[in-house]
């Protein structure tokens, strides 16, 4: 694969996770959909329409057009029918968080615990909770670039055959542009630090810095 088919395959698997634990905390009623259509940076219209895509196909919905392309991570459905299989009769009753961390650990699955907990409700085999409401006001994002500097950490099995690994990115608030992302195997203050670091050294000093990991800096 040529460098630049990396870097689009990278990105490309970053927006899909960082979509995935977006509607996973919309779910969970952290974030209204116009929040939730802003941490993605698009309209609350289109996250929805993303949202319906992937409850019908999973990551093959979502068409990503600046790419071009198509998630690789196509999922066939004889894959999905054996994981509806084991949950039938071997994890029947079970919540979704502890079939998911299963799945992962003993059955050598890599999905997503949004996909799996979407083909369980298609199937019937887990009812969906009541969402709350959303108590959080909308953050608008910052007018100039400079002005707040966004970290973010997901994991992932980013790498294919490879185990699961932390991507640390730090990017712009007001125009998402990114300055800093790597692959580490735990994230913690160090790599923090690193992405901090790469940036300052790039771009200089922001005005803010904002990260849902505070407890690393405690």
């Amino acid at each position: 694969m040529e460098a630049g088919d990396q870097t689009d395959s990278m990105l490309q698997d970053r927006r899909m996770q960082k979509f995935l634990d977006v509607l996973s905390r919309w779910e969970g009623g952290d974030l209204s959909m116009m929040e939730a259509g802003e941490l993605l940076g698009m309209s609350e219209r289109q996250f929805r329409r993303y949202r319906d895509r992937y409850e019908e196909a999973g990551e093959v919905g979502l068409l990503d057009r600046r790419l071009g392309k198509i998630s690789t991570r196509r999922v066939p459905a004889e894959a999905i029918e054996e994981m509806l299989e084991l949950y039938r009769h071997r994890y029947l009753g079970w919540n979704v968080k502890h079939f998911h961390e299963h799945l992962l650990r003993d059955h050598d699955f890599s999905w997503g615990y949004t996909f799996i907990k979407t083909q369980l409700h298609a199937a019937g085999l887990v009812g969906r909770a009541k969402r709350r409401g959303a108590h959080r006001r909308k953050r608008e994002r910052q007018p100039c670039e400079g002005m707040l500097l966004h970290q973010d950490g997901s994991r992932y099995a980013w790498l294919e055959g490879q185990p699961m690994l932390d991507l640390i990115v730090t990017m712009d608030d007001a125009t998402s542009t990114l300055y800093s992302a790597f692959l580490i195997e735990e994230e913690g203050t160090a790599s923090s630090f690193q992405g901090l670091l790469e940036t300052l050294v790039a771009k200089g000093l922001p005005s803010s810095f904002y990260t849902d990991r505070g407890s690393h800096f405690s």
